[in-house]
């Protein structure tokens, strides 16, 4: 089924950050769209930026997208099943066992509920952070069970494509373990990293760089989202957990016995585990080196730095900056292919840039 195959009208219900993201995905694509919110201001904002219609309802929508919270997500999938008995309900929740064992409980699962997650989103929150392209490139799952209508299969992967999101089919235990290694658990660790910066001396804090910077910024997230998010998934994410805990018993060990060999290896592990992050658009993981290159802080210089690596021949994979507190400078980490590092870096400093490591 091709992302034209979507049908219309199409209902979101919530009108946070990832709900008016997909309402202006569908609305920039032509569907029919029409975007609902316990909070009527949400609501009309979501619409104002491109999230199609606030101001009334459809009374016989095609496909309903649940967008809401998680902890009022199951009763919401509910409704929307119960208010639309013809329309197909998927939703964009974290967590999907949960929302499925309290339908089931409920009497009110259906073959016409198909579970859906976006792995894409923001430590920003509602609609005015949100975004037409928020979903392009990015994974989105498909969680589906052996009883769901085949046409409510392919009308949810249809709107992934039409969001410009990739499907990644799954069954709900599986999305559940899988976001708790590569999200939950992330931002959790996160929250404890940065809440050790809490009373810490100024003088400590000014040293912090990029690498503080890295660590902590997901932690910045809605702390009430994400004590709905932890305890939704809350097996998952222990498991995981207890398997953290006994990794740090083994560094705390390791470093009071004095066995660096044992540290290592410990941390050489970590550096496997990022080779097998896939590489951008879901791709392949690929071998990056950094090249790091001085660029004065001023209008134009990152513009001119990112025409002289396009002109170079060498596609950017990532981007950083770390700002010198001391200069006006920055030092601009360029993620590139490992065998196009060195070309790069001899290009740049021929057109005249301070190229380091």
């Amino acid at each position: 089924m091709t992302a034209e195959a979507v049908e219309g009208p199409v209902l979101v219900v919530g009108a946070g950050l990832i709900g008016a993201s997909v309402a202006m995905a569908l609305t920039r694509a032509g569907v029919d769209t029409y975007v609902r919110d316990i909070d009527t201001t949400a609501a009309q904002v979501a619409a104002s930026r491109g999230g199609g219609s606030a101001d009334r309802l459809p009374q016989d929508p095609a496909l309903v997208v649940v967008a809401t919270p998680p902890d009022v997500l199951g009763a919401e999938i509910a409704r929307a099943l119960r208010t639309y008995p013809s329309a197909v309900v998927t939703d964009v929740g974290s967590v999907k066992s949960e929302p499925v064992r309290q339908l089931r409980e409920a009497g009110a699962l259906s073959s016409r509920y198909v579970g859906g997650h976006p792995m894409a989103g923001s430590e920003r929150s509602g609609p005015l952070a949100a975004a037409a392209d928020l979903f392009d490139g990015r994974a989105w799952a498909v969680v589906s069970r052996p009883e769901c209508d085949r046409a409510a299969v392919d009308q949810v992967t249809a709107l992934v494509a039409l969001c410009g999101a990739v499907a990644v089919p799954m069954s709900a235990q599986e999305h559940d373990v899988a976001v708790a290694r590569v999200s939950h658990l992330p931002h959790l660790i996160a929250a404890l990293t940065a809440a050790q910066l809490g009373g810490a001396p100024p003088e400590h804090l000014a040293l912090s760089g990029q690498g503080v910077r890295d660590v902590t910024r997901i932690a910045g997230g809605d702390p009430r989202l994400w004590r709905q998010i932890l305890t939704a998934n809350a097996a998952a994410v222990g498991a995981l957990l207890a398997s953290l805990r006994d990794d740090i018993d083994e560094v705390v060990e390791s470093l009071a016995a004095g066995d660096a060999e044992r540290v290592e290896k410990i941390l050489a592990a970590g550096v496997e585990g990022t080779s097998l992050i896939p590489a951008k658009h879901g791709g392949p993981p690929l071998a990056l080196q950094v090249v790091t290159v001085a660029v004065p802080d001023q209008p134009g210089a990152l513009a001119k730095l990112f025409s002289d690596a396009g002109a170079a021949g060498v596609n950017i994979e990532d981007v950083r900056i770390d700002h010198d507190p001391a200069r006006a400078f920055g030092l601009v980490e360029l993620s590139v292919a490992a065998d196009a590092a060195a070309g790069l870096g001899h290009a740049l400093t021929e057109r005249g840039w301070a190229v380091h490591g």
